[in-house]
C-alpha cells in the first residue's frame, strides 16, 4: 500500500536548524563563578536547567537558582549574553527550509527555555518561515516524552502519518516513530542522507 503523502514538516532546533556548543556558555559563566571548571558548572546547574526548560520554573527563578548555586558575581545581562551566544546556523538545513517554505507548512518542536527561544527568533530570520511551534517551557513537557508530541499534534493540527519529523537525538526519533511520524535521525555531517530520504518519500527538492 502506498504511504500517504507528506503534508507538513516538524523540525527540532538544536543541532538541526542551528548547531550549538553549550561549552561556550559554560566557559563564559565560569569567569564569574566560584566554580571554574565548565564541566562542573554543567553538573551543578543541569537539574535547574531541565526544570526551566520543562516549564517548572520561570526565568527569574532559573536565574536566581543558578546564581545561588554558582555564587555568580556577574550581572544578569552578562549571564544571559553568555547563555545566548552558543549558536551558529546550519547552512545546508537553512537552505532546505527555504526550498520547503511556501510549499509545506513548517513547524518547530523543541526542548528550550525562553532565553534561547527569544534570542534565536531575534537573530535568525529563518524562523519567520515557520507557521508555529511547540516549546517545552510553554508546554510543560519535553522530548522524548509522548506528551509533547501529542500536544504538537493537537495544537499544530498535525497528523503523524503525513508529517515528516527531523531530530538529532535518537530517543526523540524513536518516540516519534512509535507515534507514527515519518522521521529522520539527523546529523549535520550526513545531510545528504536526509535529502535522499526526502526524495524517496516523494519530496521534490528542485528549485
Amino acid at each position: 500500500m502506498t504511504p500517504p503523502a507528506i503534508r507538513a514538516f516538524l523540525f527540532d532546533i538544536g543541532n538541526v536548524l542551528l548547531r550549538f556548543d553549550f561549552f561556550l556558555a559554560l566557559k563564559a559563566v565560569a569567569t564569574h563563578s566560584k566554580i571554574h571548571d565548565p564541566l562542573e558548572i554543567m553538573v551543578a546547574v543541569e537539574r535547574i536547567k531541565i526544570a526551566y526548560e520543562d516549564g517548572k520554573i520561570d526565568r527569574p527563578a532559573f536565574l536566581r537558582s543558578v546564581f545561588d548555586v554558582l555564587n555568580y558575581t556577574g550581572t544578569e545581562a552578562q549571564f544571559i549574553s553568555a547563555w545566548e551566544e552558543i549558536f551558529e546556523p546550519n547552512a545546508p538545513m537553512l537552505a532546505l527550509v527555504e526550498k520547503l517554505a511556501g510549499r509545506y507548512p513548517l513547524f518547530l518542536l523543541s526542548n528550550i527555555g525562553d532565553i534561547h527561544r527569544e534570542y534565536i527568533f531575534r537573530k535568525y530570520p529563518v524562523f519567520q518561515r515557520f507557521t508555529g511551534g511547540v516549546y517545552s517551557y510553554l508546554a510543560c513537557a519535553s522530548k522524548p516524552g509522548r506528551e509533547i508530541f501529542e500536544i504538537a499534534c493537537r495544537d499544530l493540527g498535525l497528523e503523524p502519518a503525513t508529517t515528516f519529523y527531523i531530530d538529532d537525538l535518537l530517543p526523540n526519533i524513536e518516540m516519534a516513530q512509535a507515534l507514527g511520524f515519518v522521521s529522520h535521525h539527523y546529523h549535520h555531517d550526513r545531510h545528504e542522507a536526509l535529502l535522499n530520504q526526502l526524495r524517496a518519500t516523494g519530496i521534490s527538492l528542485v528549485d
